[in-house]
């Protein structure tokens, strides 16, 4: 099966680099112009080769996967059905205008780092410094969670190979080969919709004990909403680990064929059916799976609720099935984490972040040390064994959850002050895409995600203080803190003035859209083509 990333996307672009165009004078005789960043132009140095299936498949390949699988059952049994069900769907909500707000940026700016590389150039070099470095972070930590999981999965058919052997094993796999084809996990949707299917029928009657469901699970116990207000605020941050990595699109914008018209269709599509199939999931799951069940949330294991849901229609064998599809789906995230992390950690150094030893390129065109680094990281997976896999899982989970919320966050601050430079330069018309819940939407994004970072760490305090716990849903605030303030203090960078908003370098102009490719895209059979794939 061929990769759909090729070694050689390091590679400069050729003919494939956008060809100069005449822009038209948008400038008052007296203003300013902006600057160029001659760094600007090393962002853009990979070759346009990618898709927007290709695209479509690194997205989904790096998002559904532990967060979901896993996830899902810590959020029904510290949370309840209710709860999860409404977290998912906020978090949900908040990732739809993050994602448009990405869109909007990605189309107009296709460049490799993509949101940091707006943070930078659309806020203050500090803040997309401590962005991208978090970041990477979040990387680096999402492969370790990744590999952690792999142990969680194997106990599910034995408990007697030790979990540190199989870590280890996929470790070195990973390093080895760590652009593996995402088609192979490309294609889960597929068993994703069997789940939807089978989970309405199990509900209905198709089980081991041949009765109705129905709405029972959620009146039991504590249900529909357990463990208070705690309970329903730890949901948040799982749920923000879940949906991390849908916007890593936009890092890909860089080696994106058209990414003016690409990366807005890629955005609507993958968003809408990531946001579908974890909306039914989550309800499907909080229907037929009691929060009581053993094992969803513990120490030492943790039993996906889809394996459960799978067991209950009485096929050993299909809880074997699916629980194989969950080891692929966390084997293409953690590949998908190291893969981004990678580019990061590539992107900072060109971009004078951190040690140029990491943009180095082996004869296949591949920062090798930049492999290392982040996969270093993954070392923390063998802590397993002294506190437990499901323990360690958590940690990490929340870590990972955080870093994404504090992503958004700052993505929604890039969409404000780019649309503000916009505006202020009149480049209103050159915009390829726009984000239509702009200017309240990026707000909403920024303050909700805020608000949730600070609130949702309340189980930390209650029914006593947890010191592990505390730290790994709040050590993510302080660190971004002192790198943002650290770098700003060290190269006295300031906030960039709208103005002098760089809006040029790099920039995909909307002259290159093809105005009969458009026209064709317009009939109402092309339409509904495009509605039968999406289905598919």
């Amino acid at each position: 099966m061929s990769n759909p990333i090729n070694d050689k996307d390091f590679s400069p672009p050729t003919s494939d680099r956008i060809p100069d165009i005449e822009k038209p004078n948008h400038y008052d005789d007296d203003s300013p112009r902006p600057e160029t960043d001659s760094r600007a132009v090393s962002a853009d140095k990979l070759a346009r080769k990618l898709s927007a299936r290709q695209v479509q498949m690194i997205a989904i390949g790096g998002t559904i996967g532990t967060g979901l699988f896993l996830g899902t059952g810590n959020s029904l049994a510290t949370g309840g059905p209710a709860s999860m069900l409404i977290g998912y769907a906020v978090v949900g909500a908040i990732v739809f205008i993050t994602m448009l707000s990405l869109g909007e940026m990605a189309a107009f700016l296709p460049v490799a780092g993509s949101f940091c590389t707006f943070a930078s150039r659309f806020v203050d070099d500090a803040f997309g410094f401590a962005l991208t470095w978090n970041y990477w972070f979040n990387d680096a930590v999402s492969t370790a969670s990744d590999l952690v999981a792999l142990q969680l999965v194997l106990q599910y058919w034995t408990t007697k190979f030790p979990g540190w052997g199989l870590s280890l094993i996929f470790w070195v796999l990973l390093i080895l080969a760590n652009i593996v084809t995402v088609r192979i996990y490309g294609e889960v949707a597929n068993p994703a919709k069997i789940f939807i299917i089978l989970g309405i029928a199990v509900n209905c009657g198709a089980n081991t004990e041949h009765r109705y469901i129905g709405g029972h699970n959620w009146f039991i116990g504590d249900a529909p909403f357990v463990g208070g207000i705690g309970g329903f605020a730890s949901v948040f941050v799982t749920a923000a680990f879940a949906y991390g990595g849908t916007e890593s699109i936009a890092i890909t914008a860089g080696e994106t064929k058209d990414p003016a018209r690409t990366m807005p269709k890629v955005v609507r599509n993958v968003f809408w059916r990531i946001l579908l199939f974890y909306i039914l999931s989550i309800l499907i799951l909080g229907l037929n799976i009691p929060y009581t069940t053993p094992d969803l949330d513990s120490k030492d294991t943790r039993t996906s609720p889809f394996t459960l849901v799978f067991q209950m229609a009485g096929s050993t064998a299909a809880g074997s099935f699916i629980n194989a599809v969950i080891m692929t789906s966390v084997l293409s995230a953690a590949n998908h984490a190291l893969f981004a992390g990678t580019r990061l950690l590539y992107t900072l150094a060109v971009e004078r972040h951190a040690p140029k030893l990491f943009g180095a390129l082996n004869r296949n065109q591949i920062p090798w040390i930049a492999v290392l680094a982040t996969s270093a990281i993954s070392i923390l997976c063998f802590g397993a064994s002294f506190i437990g896999a499901g323990q360690l899982w958590t940690w990490l989970q929340n870590i990972v959850g955080v870093s994404n919320q504090l992503s958004w966050a700052a993505i929604g601050v890039a969409s404000i002050r780019f649309r503000a430079g916009i505006k202020a330069q009149n480049r209103e018309y050159s915009l390829p895409f726009k984000n239509w819940t702009y200017p309240w939407g990026p707000w909403f994004s920024v303050i909700l995600n805020i608000f949730l970072v600070l609130v949702q760490g309340w189980s930390s305090f209650s029914p006593s203080f947890d010191v592990v716990t505390f730290f790994s849903l709040y050590i993510e605030l302080p660190v971004m803190l002192v790198m943002y303030i650290g770098w700003k203090l060290l190269k006295r960078t300031e906030i960039v003035k709208l103005r002098e908003m760089d809006l040029e370098t790099d920039t995909y102009p909307v002259e290159k859209l093809d105005p009969i490719d458009e026209a064709k895209r317009s009939r109402w059979k092309a339409k509904a083509y495009d509605v039968w794939r999406w289905v598919l």
